[in-house]
């Protein structure tokens, strides 16, 4: 089984009403709220580049790790300008690398982030919202119901918390595919990407970090928009608007037909998420359905086998089926890849670990999903 660490740290600072969370701000607007505050004091204009280096570019635990700058000016920004960080609870090592971390947010909260490995590519899966209210029925997180969105400086703040664990090992790539749904967290999820995206903040590139969303018309749009050329994944799982709705009760609200046709405000490729599971949506009648909706849209079709512990009573479907299915989509002209589920020795799902430390369930059995590749 995988390793499993119990961690103490620094709990989420509160911060005061007389301070700024300057993790919070977009790159350009911390720059701006620095400036006056060292002006007032008399500070060289350089001071503010120095700082804004601290907060994600070669970020510091605490002010007074910023040795670079004078003992006086770190005391005051301690006072000013607090740092707040994210309690490391739990963290699993999977045998294949996969690393899960269980954040401690005060107040009995808490979400999870998934670092994936891959040759030179550290993939980072971070968290929204604490709980989702959507339902899926093949998602761990949906089982503990909406608990609240993450603000901009919690949701970075899990990137933030690794480079601090790592500074040599960074992560790559990002993709909102932890708990929550992003695009109802939207002012927080957008400036969350600024701080990911701009080379003042982690300068992670734009086609490097992706949105996984079930299609929430409105802020899908509110994405579009942006100037950066963001990857999206549509949550599908479904190739009909009827069969969707028994996986994901979102399809009453935003029906497939609707969000499809919004898929094409986007200039780059739009990826189709399709988790498998045996029984329900692995038929190949229902590859061809799902082909002839991606085709037109030039999409990728990431076909997920569904993870045995986020989803209780459902069965992954068989590699044989799962392998017939990708075939399939392929000879119908269709670019489309097979995943391997990561982390099944540890509980790697999405809610799984949160969900398990609140009502402990068995192990999951590493063996029996070994073939999976």
């Amino acid at each position: 089984m995988g390793e499993m660490q119990r961690v103490s740290a620094t709990p989420l600072s509160p911060t005061a009403a007389a301070t700024v969370d300057l993790l919070g701000l977009t790159p350009a607007r911390a720059r701006a709220a620095l400036a006056p505050w060292l002006a007032a004091r008399g500070e060289p204009g350089y001071r503010g580049e120095q700082i804004l280096g601290r907060l994600w570019q070669r970020p510091v635990a605490g002010w007074e790790d910023a040795t670079e700058l004078p003992a006086p000016l770190r005391r005051e920004l301690t006072a000013a300008f607090p740092l707040a960080r994210l309690s490391l609870v739990a963290r699993q090592v999977s045998r294949d690398g996969t690393e899960k971390y269980l954040w401690d947010l005060g107040g009995g909260a808490a979400i999870e982030s998934v670092l994936i490995p891959e040759g030179k590519r550290r993939t980072l899966c971070l968290s929204s919202q604490e709980g989702c209210a959507l339902g899926c029925v093949f998602c761990a997180t949906g089982r503990m119901g909406f608990r609240r969105n993450l603000s901009a400086t919690v949701i970075t703040g899990q990137l933030r918390e690794l480079v601090l664990r790592d500074p040599a090992r960074p992560p790559t790539n990002i993709v909102f595919m932890g708990m929550g749904e992003p695009l109802l967290n939207w002012d927080a999820v957008d400036t969350a990407l600024s701080i990911l995206n701009a080379p003042a903040g982690f300068g992670i590139g734009a086609r490097h970090i992706t949105v996984s969303t079930v299609g929430i018309l409105p802020n899908l749009a509110r994405l579009a928009q942006r100037p950066e050329q963001f990857r999206l994944a549509l949550s599908l799982h479904a190739p009909s608007g009827p069969e969707r709705h028994t996986l994901m009760p979102i399809e009453r609200k935003y029906p497939l037909p609707a969000v499809v046709a919004a898929l094409a405000q986007f200039r780059k490729r739009v990826t189709l998420e399709y988790v498998l599971i045996a029984g329900m949506n692995d038929a190949l009648s229902q590859a061809d359905r799902l082909a002839a909706l991606a085709r037109p849209l030039g999409a990728l079709v990431n076909l997920l086998p569904l993870h045995p512990g986020g989803a209780p009573g459902l069965t992954p479907s068989p590699r044989p089926r799962m392998l017939a299915f990708e075939r399939r989509l392929k000879a119908r002209g269709v670019a489309a890849v097979l995943r391997r589920s990561r982390g099944l020795d540890i509980s790697a799902a999405c809610g799984q670990l949160r969900v398990e430390l609140e009502a402990p369930r068995g192990e999951v059995d590493a063996e029996q999903h070994r073939g999976v590749e």
